[in-house]
């Protein structure tokens, strides 16, 4: 099947956002994607206001995702994005969606939260509490991770050993030291932890790299975007898939018991 991955620069406006993920939707679904995968927080961002995902929060009956869903009964495809979603007063998720003619097929809370350099996203945002479900798509079984999931090899594993064979992975990946390496290397890791393919968008900006990227089971990169706005496009294989897993069968060989949630 085809899968893409789209990035671009979030705006402060929700609308002006929600019209960048409808553009991005209409053209995968135009070059015969089945899946595609969008950045992380949505909704709305400002280099100089780390609270505004936050502040801007809105319920998954709100305006963002209702102009995403009209846009999603066009089409076959399968769309995954995270926004922020209210809980408490001044509080919310991290929430991952997967939309699929007009309705959410899935959803998914963040279960780790970047507290790490020099960033604390739990000071706003409430942690998830238990893993996302599979999907299935185009007869291929999907899981769903967020950004900082991605340092965290028991989760891509426990997918995988849920049967998982493509992870996706919306992203809003900070610039700084070694940051792009950390990313590269990571998604490479992953899709060799499991022999999983790996979709990742990732957010462009001033504060965020982009380098969206389609990986495949042995860790090569099959396409990927560099810092600008981009679509990019790989088409997958359940065979190739099946075929790594018959010369490399890490997921069969393992001698540890399956990760478990604290």
């Amino acid at each position: 099947m085809r899968v893409a991955a789209g990035q671009f620069v979030v705006t402060p406006q929700w609308r002006r956002n929600a019209q960048e993920c409808v553009e991005l939707m209409r053209r995968s679904a135009e070059q015969g994607a089945s899946l595609l995968v969008l950045p992380e927080a949505l909704l709305a961002r400002d280099d100089n206001d780390p609270d505004m995902s936050v502040n801007a929060a809105q319920p998954l009956t709100g305006g963002f995702l209702s102009v995403l869903s009209e846009e999603s009964r066009r089409n076959r495809l399968t769309t995954v994005l995270t926004l922020h979603v209210p809980t408490t007063e001044g509080r919310a998720a991290n929430t991952l969606v997967a939309l699929r003619g007009g309705e959410i097929i899935a959803q998914y809370r963040k279960l780790h939260l970047y507290d790490a350099f020099s960033v604390q996203e739990s000071r706003r945002v409430d942690a998830g509490d238990r893993l996302p479900p599979l999907i299935e798509v185009d007869g291929m079984q999907v899981g769903l991770m967020t950004c900082y999931d991605l340092r965290f090899p028991e989760m891509a594993l426990a997918l995988a050993l849920q049967g998982a064979e493509v992870l996706v992975l919306p992203t809003a990946w900070v610039r700084g030291p070694l940051k792009e390496h950390h990313w590269a290397s990571l998604l490479a890791a992953r899709a060799l932890d499991t022999t999983c393919y790996i979709v990742a968008a990732g957010e462009c900006g001033n504060k965020n790299i982009g380098q969206s990227r389609i990986i495949d089971p042995l860790g090569v990169t099959l396409a990927g975007a560099g810092s600008l706005p981009q679509l990019i496009f790989s088409d997958i294989s359940k065979t190739c898939l099946q075929e790594v897993r018959k010369q490399l069968p890490v997921l069969r060989n393992r001698r540890f018991a399956p990760p478990q949630m604290t």
